[in-house]
């Protein structure tokens, strides 16, 4: 019988929203043999500790958060994913806001930043089929669960939810309809208060309307497009 124990990783990928751009955060590594190259942010998991708490950690670790949208994603066990050893991952991902929160490297971590998931450079190992499976989660969520709680500002504009959408989904989406579907949805309310420090006509403020927007991620609905 193979006794052998497989050392076991988790990897996060953490999506932010800003700029009407949806956003990566990705880790420069500095030491081993992928010192100077870009990757996930990731970690061993330790002794005495759960997979959540390992990504939990890595995640508070990057942005100082707690707290947030984080979910299991998949296992990655491929025998060569790794170079040298067997090293078996289980991704997370996680929604944030890219701009609340302090971005920091891990300890040995040469750099971390916010990249466009267009603009993506080639990952290490496996972690661009890790960020592909993540992204198709982050499609087949939008179309089925309300997004946009943990990615956009408390208050904030319909033209800010759209771009939310199409940022994710990667269309464009016709402004009339999209509204008319949030709106029927009863999922936002009127904040009462417009934009402020714009150029141009100040659009209105919305929020989320809690009750209803947990229980459309508990039913589900199929937003179509």
């Amino acid at each position: 019988m193979d006794t052998h124990k497989h050392a076991l990783t988790v990897d996060s990928v953490i999506f932010g929203f800003d700029d009407g751009e949806l956003k990566v955060l990705i880790v420069k590594h500095g030491s081993g043999e992928s010192r100077g190259r870009w990757g996930l942010p990731g970690d061993w998991l330790k002794s005495g500790e759960t997979l959540e708490q390992a990504a939990s950690r890595v995640l508070q670790n990057r942005t100082g958060l707690r707290d947030i949208f984080l979910q299991q994603l998949h296992v990655f066990s491929a025998l060569e994913r790794h170079p040298g050893e067997r090293i078996i991952t289980v991704a997370f991902f996680a929604l944030v806001r890219s701009d609340a929160h302090v971005l920091a490297a891990g300890e040995s971590e040469m750099d971390a930043r916010w990249v466009s998931v267009r603009d993506v450079p080639q990952l290490i190992f496996d972690h661009d089929e890790i960020l592909q499976t993540a992204l198709a989660r982050l499609k087949h969520k939008v179309r089925h669960e309300p997004i946009g709680f943990n990615l956009l500002p408390e208050k904030f504009t319909l033209l800010e939810l759209q771009k939310l959408y199409e940022a994710v989904l990667d269309i464009t989406l016709d402004k009339p309809n999209f509204r008319r579907k949030m709106m029927k949805m009863n999922l936002l309310v009127s904040t009462n208060e417009k934009q402020s420090g714009v150029s141009y006509r100040a659009a209105t403020l919305y929020r989320f309307d809690m009750a209803v927007y947990n229980r459309l991620t508990e039913q589900g609905f199929v937003f179509e497009v």
